[in-house]
């Protein structure tokens, strides 16, 4: 009996410490060093939330973002790549590292930070309604359209979605996978107005002037829109926010809004 216990005495640390050794994850090999690396930067974005992300009639994404995206990258001395997809499903791939980081009109909200690091915001926006009924584009408070009978739709995912469950929850809501989908459910009549980034509003109603389209800013909300980053690659995100600070004060950031929401001969470009 006591030769057993010596054993176990013996073979017990090697056992613990073989246990602990399968538990240890690795950890992630830093963002930036494979950026450079790899000589490419991969961007995540919807390619559908003019004027900060688009896609042209030939298939090229342009935009405020992605304009942004290409100075980083410029600078960081290696090539830019851009995936899209839909906006629901951004965070998600870049917690998988397929892409390096997420600009997309995506607002810092702390959900959001939980999971991923933020940088900016290098753009200040608020929610607005699109509609076609005057009563609603007017609303300044959001309770005013709060009813059973009001049909409200948004992108699915986003802060838009979030506003009208947690503001309107009333209102029947529709969601959609982009905004073209959100804009065609308004000028067809399916819904009663979109609840959007007022930038957004006001793009629809430059690709739509005759179609009696409505949009009001009116501050329902507060949205400061960032970079979405890794959460575990400090330097990444150090870099980045010095780059950003870079831009606001040499204005080259104050640059770029103008050139993307004060002139609109992009839009020839569209679709």
């Amino acid at each position: 009996m006591k030769k057993a216990i010596v054993v176990l005495v013996l073979i017990l640390p090697f056992f613990l410490f073989g246990c602990t050794q399968k538990i240890v994850k690795p950890t992630p090999k830093p963002v930036l060093d494979n950026i450079l690396q790899r000589g490419e930067l991969v961007l995540g974005t919807a390619g559908s939330m003019p004027p900060l992300n688009m896609t042209t009639k030939d298939g090229e994404v342009i935009g405020f973002e992605v304009d942004l995206a290409k100075m980083m990258a410029d600078a960081m001395g290696v090539k830019l790549r851009i995936e899209t997809m839909e906006f629901s499903k951004l965070l998600t791939t870049l917690e998988s590292g397929k892409v390096d980081m997420v600009m997309s009109g995506m607002t810092m909200t702390p959900k959001r930070n939980l999971k991923v690091a933020f940088v900016g915001p290098y753009y200040v926006s608020g929610k607005a309604f699109l509609t076609k009924i005057e009563t609603i584009a007017k609303a300044k408070e959001a309770t005013e359209v709060n009813s059973p009978n009001t049909r409200l739709t948004a992108l699915k995912g986003s802060t838009s979605q979030y506003f009208v469950e947690s503001v309107l929850p009333k209102a029947q809501f529709i969601p959609a996978k982009d905004y073209d989908e959100a804009v065609d459910l308004v000028l067809k009549g399916k819904v009663h107005a979109m609840v959007a980034d007022y930038p957004i509003c006001v793009v629809s109603l430059f690709r739509h002037p005759n179609q009696g389209l409505l949009s009001v800013f009116t501050p329902l909300t507060y949205e400061p829109i960032g970079i979405a980053m890794p959460s575990y690659d400090p330097h990444l995100v150090n870099w980045a926010d010095n780059f950003l600070f870079m831009l606001e004060e040499t204005g080259e950031l104050g640059n770029l809004t103008e050139r993307w929401f004060e002139d609109s001969s992009w839009l020839e470009r569209l679709p």
